[in-house]
């Protein structure tokens, strides 16, 4: 599991949360780059990360290859360029949790944090095939790391904006748009009455269904290992 910011801390949160959900015997290996934002929370901010997530790929797979990545950040960034580089799984959290929902409910919407990720999460929607499931995108102004800010406030605000996307959105289950969101989703369900999906924990299990049914990172055409060059 790859957390493309550089915050150590928001990597240990996720990688227990998902260590708790995975099979027994799946092992979670998280790190993060040591260099790059602190934090993603926009476009800037992706395209330093993207070079820096690309850099522990490749260290990966010279030392010790993983049977499968999980790009834990919901913008999932460099994901076709780490498919590129790797025939094993790579999964992004925000195309899993997207899929996950259509084997659930009808409709979704997704929770996130600021407003001017909006368009780029219409396009994560649209790539992924679900623009006619999207009931809301719903962008309660929260940043990244409030969860570890205050905890408490955070999550009253995400549930209220859940709640909102169901009661007026018509949204039949609710994804949760951002990594640092995770742990709350079971308890988020319970109280909505609708499926909420923690998009880790999707990603993680997806993940290792892929290995356990021995697929691979097909190499026919768009995710060729890149073309031979200078790079300077």
């Amino acid at each position: 599991m790859i957390n493309p910011n550089s915050s150590s801390a928001l990597t240990e949160s996720v990688a227990d949360a998902a260590q708790q959900v995975v099979a027994p015997g799946t092992i979670i290996s998280a790190i993060n780059p040591s260099r790059g934002p602190a934090v993603i929370e926009g476009s800037y901010d992706e395209a330093l990360a993207t070079f820096h997530l690309v850099e522990e790929v490749e260290r990966a797979e010279r030392e010790n290859p993983p049977d499968a990545y999980v790009i834990a950040c919901f913008g999932d960034p460099g994901l076709d360029a780490v498919k590129e580089l790797t025939d094993r799984p790579v999964v992004g959290v925000a195309e899993a949790a997207i899929h996950m929902s259509s084997f659930v409910a009808a409709t979704f919407s997704i929770v996130s944090i600021l407003p001017r990720v909006r368009k780029h999460l219409h396009e994560l929607v649209r790539q992924a095939g679900a623009t006619n499931r999207l009931a809301s995108i719903k962008l309660p102004n929260l940043g990244v790391m409030a969860f570890h800010e205050d905890e408490h406030a955070a999550l009253e605000t995400l549930k209220q904006a859940a709640k909102e996307a169901v009661q007026e959105d018509g949204a039949e289950s609710i994804v949760l748009g951002c990594a640092g969101m995770v742990g709350f989703a079971r308890q988020l369900s319970v109280e909505l009455g609708v499926p909420v999906i923690d998009p880790v924990e999707a990603a993680c299990r997806v993940a290792e269904s892929l290995v356990a049914l021995g697929y691979q990172t097909s190499k026919a055409n768009s995710y060729q290992k890149p073309t031979e060059k200078q790079y300077l």
